[in-house]
């Protein structure tokens, strides 16, 4: 299989081992379901986002999920708009994005800061043997300095070597949501063999719409005295800066 998801029609959709995550063989890791909430706010007409929150209201299984989308709030210059993905009719993550509708800003256009070093400057990423299948091989991963299991920040590109939806050409956007939610992972201070470090949300921000396959993600983890912590990174695509990522962490010894 060359997806992460297989359509069923109905607006329901197959998991494959594509989207299994490293806390146990049953569960996704939240890249190719965001990925999928996203796609499905997209076919809702509006073909920018500038906001979307996750809320994951538990883990996400490998099963045949359902998803449901609503304009929550109509308008002619913005729009919010939601969307969430069921199984057996309980949601398991829910999505609220606002769209902006676009203008010519370029006269004022700026702040955006340095670009990432280009993935062509970049190295393979090391990828443990005890978790070497699923997700994490269904993305391509390259890095500039760090990445998963090198504890601390970390400068990664990603593109996922599989499809969204069977059948449907992935746009950058449903590229950039189907990685970035691994920020989390790739500045990980902890080891996940020894430690929960699971995010109960994601937001993104985005000042301008992603182009190309690869996503780039300057990241960072910080956590606390009291089993919290935040995932953060600046978002890329090979012409720059592109928003930002932010990741609530529940953190625990196992």
């Amino acid at each position: 299989m060359t997806a992460f998801y297989l359509p069923l029609g109905n607006d329901t959709f197959r998991s494959t081992e594509h989207t299994v995550g490293p806390w146990g063989p049953d569960s996704q890791h939240l890249g190719p379901p965001s990925a999928l909430l996203v796609r499905a706010l997209l076919a809702l007409g509006r073909p920018t986002l500038s906001r979307v929150t996750f809320e994951v209201l538990g883990p996400v299984p490998i099963a045949d999920l359902t998803v449901s989308t609503s304009v929550d709030r109509p308008g002619r210059s913005v729009e919010l708009l939601s969307a969430s993905l069921s199984f057996e009719g309980r949601a398991v993550l829910t999505a609220r994005a606002w769209h902006i509708v676009g203008s010519d800003t370029t006269a004022v256009a700026g702040g955006t800061g340095g670009a990432l070093a280009p993935p062509s400057s970049a190295v393979p990423m090391e990828i443990p043997e005890f978790w070497g299948g699923g997700y994490l091989a269904a993305v391509e991963w390259l890095s500039v300095s760090g990445g998963i299991f090198t504890p601390g920040d970390a400068q990664v590109w990603a593109r996922p070597r599989v499809a969204v939806v069977e059948g449907s050409v992935a746009t950058p956007l449903e590229r950039l949501f189907a990685v970035v939610d691994s920020a989390s992972g790739v500045s990980s201070r902890v080891d996940i063999r020894k430690w929960f470090a699971i995010n109960t949300d994601l937001t993104v921000h985005l000042h301008r719409q992603p182009v190309g396959e690869w996503v780039g993600m300057d990241a960072r983890t910080t956590i606390g005295p009291d089993g919290s912590g935040l995932a953060s990174s600046t978002v890329h695509d090979v012409e720059g800066p592109v928003g930002s990522s932010a990741q609530a962490l529940f953190v625990r010894e196992r």
